[in-house]
């Protein structure tokens, strides 16, 4: 058997959580089966049974479209370069709405069967238009044409599944819940500190952790609005770069600005470090923040907990099926308005709670303990990737026969 996975992030270019599914599920997969990744970008790589080819954006052609919409243009010329090269495979498999349309047209002229891995939902990511304009009436069209075609479709979390029949016409037999995982050997708790020397954290001292990219989605705005109500000893580490627009990457800046007028400690890297490097930080961290106001799943929470860190993160989307509140970590709570959705209905008071619950926790050593102890626990126990490419498996096997 042999499965095509067609996705825009695949390393050395991964700027979030769907581009490291697709590179550890790829990697478990090779191990049981052929896979061949067709990815944006110029990967040119066979190892085994895992083939990697990049398809490069096309930047001429567009030069004179408007910016908004360049992506999206960009995005399904790519996808048709993804299948001018004849496809060979028995399976399928997209990977966020990029590859969408590329899934769409295998299917359509190759006859391939179509499994969708459903990271995030269109409808719930209406932040999105501040970066592509009319462009997301395109992206969220691809997304529901493929959704509603495809032959299975992967939710990574139980309240993704029921997002999914909420907002598309799908027969709920097709949709399978299968977590994100996380390489239990890699992802562990490491000594070294160079890290932290080299941007001057102090080892001595208790820190909050945040990585991510500066989007809506990952709420970052609110954990720095936060960071007048965290007690002054504690340091605040932000590893966020890659920020969505240049209007919030303005308002990332100007928050950070104001908050260091009331203190010295807050470290900005402002960049996407590398594996090695983040595992050190979560490593050394004594709690790490997750403040997104949506999340189907949120890997980087099983990323910290493997770490033995322990958690504090709002209580929304999939997060909630990964920490367990008061054993894990402590989720926040956040009031959405109805009118905006994702909006916190008092964004200062969403703010004071995730300051709350950062305080709780470095205050109580022996939470915070117990609190890493078990995270590492449930991460063995329920995110190992051998499994969950077992599960996929079985899932390709079951539509071929």
């Amino acid at each position: 058997m042999k499965a095509l996975f067609l996705t825009r992030e695949f390393p050395p270019y991964v700027y979030g959580g769907a581009g490291v599914h697709v590179e550890y599920l790829a990697k478990e997969l090779s191990e049981l089966m052929e896979i061949e990744v067709r990815a944006f970008g110029d990967q040119d790589k066979t190892n085994d049974h895992l083939r990697i080819k990049g398809y490069p954006f096309e930047d001429g052609v567009f030069k004179n479209s408007d910016s908004k919409l360049k992506s999206i243009f960009k995005t399904l010329s790519t996808g048709l370069h993804m299948n001018a090269d004849h496809v060979e495979a028995d399976i399928v498999h997209c990977h966020t709405w990029y590859s969408h349309f590329a899934g769409i047209m295998t299917k359509l002229c190759y006859g391939t069967p179509l499994v969708l891995t459903t990271h995030s939902l269109e409808p719930l990511r209406p932040w999105k238009r501040e970066q592509l304009g009319r462009g997301y009436d395109a992206s969220s069209w691809i997304e529901k044409t493929a959704i509603e075609m495809a032959d299975c479709l992967i939710a990574v979390s139980e309240e993704t599944k029921e997002d999914i029949i909420k907002y598309f016409d799908v027969d709920e037999d097709k949709i399978q819940v299968v977590y994100n995982g996380i390489d239990l050997k890699e992802y562990a708790v490491v000594k070294e500190t160079d890290v932290l020397e080299t941007y001057g954290i102090d080892k001595d001292k208790p820190y909050v952790l945040f990585v991510g990219r500066i989007t809506r989605q990952k709420g970052i705005i609110h954990l720095v609005n936060a960071i007048k109500y965290i007690d002054q000893d504690t340091q605040i580490v932000l590893c966020a770069g890659a920020p969505d627009t240049e209007d919030i990457a303005k308002e990332m800046e100007d928050a950070v600005e104001e908050a260091s007028q009331l203190r010295d400690n807050i470290f900005w890297i402002d960049k996407m470090l590398d594996k090695k490097d983040v595992i050190q930080l979560y490593s050394h961290a004594d709690v790490f923040c997750c403040p997104s106001i949506y999340e189907p799943f949120g890997i980087i929470n099983i990323e910290a907990m493997a770490c033995e860190t322990a958690v504090v993160a709002s209580a929304v989307g999939g997060i909630k099926e990964v920490v367990v509140d008061g054993e894990t970590g402590l989720l926040v709570h956040l009031e959405q308005q109805k009118e905006a959705p994702f909006e916190p209905v008092n964004p200062d008071q969403f703010s004071r709670d995730l300051a709350k619950g950062i305080n709780l926790v470095i205050r109580d050593k022996a939470l915070r303990n117990k609190m890493a102890k078990n995270g590492r626990h449930r991460v063995e126990e329920f995110f190992d990737w051998k499994a969950i490419a077992k599960q996929t498996k079985d899932i390709y096997q079951s539509l071929i026969k």
